[in-house]
């Protein structure tokens, strides 16, 4: 059987010659190679949705692949594909160089100018190893998961435009299915999810910052379990502790609770962090929520471009949100569609501030009458991204019945 190979690599001159090298080895497959660590990422997540075995065996990443660096690439593939082995090609082959990629999820280190011997030697026996955890994995059942759970980022196209709000019911929605579902506020210096869900906690995020390796333990230590199920990681109560959470500790808690839980939803903020811009990137959605207007538009319209230019994640792949919509307001959603670039939820949330008011100031949102408008339009924006599950019969008749207080429908709803 023949190992297929994927390159990722951002420089031209380096995927010509991996690439030629790759093609002459015995019985190698090189794909089409990748250029950034996002593509990798999409890519390897594209085919562990079809099947563990679509899977390369063996990934080579160059050192300079961009924008995520080298080794916190290879963390993140080692995390979430654990069948799939990483070679790690450098210009760098010392033994501390050699440690780190290791520590990281490396299977192997090959240095630079490439040789054909040693990128043989070191594919082989990788690749090997790969097809020894598939058929232990294979004969496990379902211990695999490839991509893991889903994550869904909800950031604001300002600050006020109802962000925390709608993430906070997205995984209520999702929790009340039957998912397993993490809340994550990664809005580190201003989130206020602990006050919307009247939560007393002292454990938060931070305390996940410094650890290189999250357990399952640890993870479950600094997780505040809410009386609805929902399994909270909370903003630290002093936000200047928020610059301990570096990019680099949020892609390893991002990747940490995908691993645990069916659903990860992450409160972003309005202000761009690097710990933001990190789970942004990572998110199978990501949702920016913007009201009806034309400052809140443009400011969404400025984040869409900001986050193009910083490679964290393109317009296309975006889902712009419109929150306190009504039939009457002179912006619609095909308009902000237009001045965004991007996609817009087929579900607006209509402006109701009267239904929420009494749960907002007594910071029981998660209470929240089923009959509320706003409540049936965020959970029908669940459904929308498919972060509930839905039985058989509640397909059928078009509705899913939530688990506090009766049934919510998913109604197609005509654009404004």
């Amino acid at each position: 059987m023949p190992t297929r190979i994927l390159p990722a690599v951002g420089d031209a001159d380096a995927v010509r010659s991996i690439t030629t090298l790759l093609s002459q080895l015995p019985d190698a497959e090189p794909v089409a190679p990748v250029v950034d660590s996002t593509q990798l990422i999409d890519t390897l997540a594209r085919l562990a949705a079809e099947s563990v075995d679509e899977l390369p065996e063996v990934v080579v990443v160059h050192e300079r692949i961009g924008p995520v660096p080298a080794l916190e690439l290879i963390r993140e593939v080692a995390l979430r594909f654990p069948a799939v082995g990483v070679i790690l090609v450098t210009s760098d082959a010392s033994p501390g160089l050699f440690q780190a990629a290791m520590d990281y999820g490396a299977r192997g280190l090959v240095a630079l100018p490439l040789s054909y011997e040693e990128l043989a030697s070191r594919v082989q026996a990788v690749a090997q190893w790969s097809v020894g955890v598939r058929r232990h994995l294979g004969a496990g059942g379902d211990v695999f998961t490839g991509v893991g759970g889903t994550v869904v980022t909800v950031s604001g196209a300002k600050g006020g435009v109802g962000a925390t709000l709608a993430a906070i019911q997205l995984a209520l929605a999702a929790q009340a299915s039957g998912r397993s579902t993490a809340l994550v506020d990664m809005d580190l210096q201003t989130g206020d999810i602990a006050s919307y869900l009247d939560v007393q906690f002292r454990r938060s995020v931070v305390d996940l910052a410094a650890i290189t390796d999250i357990s399952p333990r640890v993870l479950a230590d600094a997780v505040f379990r809410h009386d609805t199920g929902l399994a909270l990681l909370l903003a630290p109560a002093e936000g200047e502790r928020g610059e301990d959470v570096t990019d680099r500790a949020a892609r390893q808690i991002v990747s940490a609770l995908r691993s645990r839980y069916e659903v990860v939803v992450i409160d972003c903020g309005a202000q761009l962090s690097g710990a933001g811009a990190a789970a942004v990137e990572m998110a199978d959605r990501a949702l920016l929520i913007t009201t009806p207007d034309v400052v809140a538009v443009r400011g969404a319209k400025r984040a869409v471009r900001m986050w193009d230019r910083l490679q964290i994640r393109k317009a296309e792949e975006t889902t712009v949100v419109v929150n306190r919509h009504t039939r009457g307001t002179e912006i619609q959603p095909p308009l902000i569609q237009k001045i965004t670039g991007t996609a817009v939820a087929a579900t607006s949330i209509p402006a109701n501030f009267r239904e929420l008011q009494s749960v907002v100031d007594a910071g029981r949102v998660h209470e929240l009458e089923s009959r509320s408008a706003v409540k049936q339009a965020l959970w029908g924006l669940a459904g929308e991204l498919g972060l509930v599950k839905v039985s058989e019969g509640a397909q059928k008749a078009g509705r899913f019945r939530g688990g506090d207080r009766g049934a919510v429908s998913f109604r197609r709803r005509r654009e404004g």
